[in-house]
């Protein structure tokens, strides 16, 4: 994805982000890591609305003016006590049958121009991180990694995964802090 690369602007976000949320998983940092958004990406426009809707009612005080400008006065505001991270999933974990997400059918209709959906994905956590908010992922699969991986603050591995032996390797090999989710089978 040598035409989406990262730029400096958005590995200062993300080095930022990485680094307060390793101190706060680790105990170093007081803050409250929150890691907010909708359970898919699927539309892209509606994702960045989403971060202008987000903002807009964590600081209701401050008049709209750009996403970039809110986004400031917001971390401002709260970047004592809160590290706030985008919930940017684009793909969805299936036992069974259905939509498996953006990067594995961009257009809902099941082409599988998975090609597309790498970079569709790439472009919005680019965007993302040039606004200043960093993104966290879940990382189901060994392969999407290598095309976005280094555009992710925070990643997850989720309960259908979490005592997977090649997801627990993956996340010894990301670059980000990884949170596991409860497994399947816990009590």
């Amino acid at each position: 994805m040598e035409d989406i690369p990262l730029t400096l602007r958005a590995a200062q976000t993300i080095i930022v982000a990485r680094k307060a949320a390793e101190d706060i998983t680790r105990g170093l940092d007081d803050r409250l890591l929150i890691v907010v958004g909708p359970c898919s990406i699927h539309d892209v426009t509606a994702a960045l609305e989403y971060v202008a809707f987000l903002i807009a009612i964590l600081i209701p005080l401050f008049a709209w003016t750009t996403p970039a400008k809110l986004l400031r006065d917001y971390s401002e505001t709260v970047k004592d006590d809160l590290c706030i991270v985008m919930r940017v999933y684009f793909e969805k974990p299936r036992t069974t049958v259905g939509w498996k997400g953006l990067i594995n059918d961009p257009f809902l209709n099941n082409s599988f121009q998975i090609n597309k959906g790498l970079r569709v994905a790439r472009t919005l956590l680019l965007d993302l991180n040039e606004l200043g908010v960093p993104t966290g992922c879940e990382f189901l699969d060994t392969i999407s990694p290598q095309y976005t991986g280094d555009l992710v603050s925070w990643g997850a591995i989720g309960a259908r995964t979490t005592e997977s032996q090649v997801h627990r390797e993956l996340a010894s090999g990301l670059s980000c802090p990884v949170g596991f989710k409860n497994g399947e089978y816990m009590e």
